[in-house]
């Protein structure tokens, strides 16, 4: 049984954390949707820009499979970096692509949740007094199309790093974002608002880089699992990060790392021989 997840919203969701910033997650039983078909994940998940990196929804299904160990979780990723929430209207193409994505998950697995980070862009005082508005009715077109009335929806935070970097004029009403999420998730079942608060930025103070994402994702899940919503850090998330990432792996995913550095050139033929047939004693 594969339980999937549908990723929307903007960069902070697709990832931008640098790839060469924290150690990779892989595991055979984390699949991601590319071309119709679940493949083991690898980062980037969301590859909507060049620039795509490590993002949250990495580590929230590693401490998904913390707790499940005999299923599969599936990531359908439908973010798209810069989007507003007039980008994600139930009219558009970003909307109706991520509805078509979702749609065909659910011919294989079973649609468990929405992983939704979005708000920067919507984050000046002119937008931002109208995100619950705007907001709400794409939460209500999503479970309905989905037929889906009680599907769990985990949002985040913006974080509080938005207005240091040069861009900060431009995010000055974050916090009116923030809170319209939490009043939110507070006023409508099944809605979970998780907190960014301690995170930190790329260089560009827009970002959450890596070391990060891997925190907010354990957050997300930490929402998703309790249904409750995560308004502090956790007391045991870097203990729960520590896990996932000791996981041993299996001699499947031991060969599948192996061949994803040969491929990417990182391995010699004749190493690449060496290991394969060292890992198939």
């Amino acid at each position: 049984m594969i339980h999937s997840f549908l990723m929307v919203g903007q960069s902070n969701i697709a990832g931008r954390g640098f790839l060469k910033d924290v150690a990779p997650i892989y595991d055979e039983h984390i699949k991601m949707l590319r071309n119709g078909r679940w493949q083991t994940m690898v980062e980037p998940i969301n590859y909507d820009r060049p620039n795509a990196g490590i993002g949250l929804s990495a580590s929230f299904s590693g401490a998904w499979r913390l707790k499940n160990e005999s299923d599969d979780i599936g990531l359908i990723p439908c973010a798209d970096g810069g989007s507003s929430l007039d980008d994600w209207a139930i009219d558009g193409m970003l909307f109706k692509h991520a509805i078509m994505q979702a749609k065909l998950a659910q011919q294989t697995s079973q649609l468990d949740g929405i992983l939704w980070h979005q708000g920067e862009n919507d984050a000046t005082p002119d937008k931002a007094s109208q995100y619950t508005e705007k907001f709400s009715l794409i939460v209500k077109t999503f479970r309905s199309e989905l037929n889906a009335p009680n599907l769990p929806i985990v949002m985040g935070g913006l974080g509080d790093f938005l207005t240091v970097g040069m861009y900060g004029a431009y995010f000055s009403a974050y916090k009116i974002v923030n809170m319209a999420l939490q009043d939110f998730a507070n006023t409508n079942p099944d809605c979970y608002f998780v907190t960014a608060k301690g995170l930190t930025s790329n260089p560009d103070f827009i970002h959450i880089e890596a070391a990060s994402q891997r925190i907010f994702g354990i957050r997300y899940f930490e929402a998703f699992n309790k249904q409750e919503h995560i308004l502090e850090p956790l007391h045991d998330e870097n203990e729960i990060l520590e896990m996932i990432n000791l996981r041993p792996l299996t001699e499947t995913e031991k060969i599948g790392l192996l061949e994803l550095k040969f491929s990417s050139g990182n391995l010699s033929l004749e190493d690449y021989k060496t290991e394969l047939a060292r890992l198939r004693q």
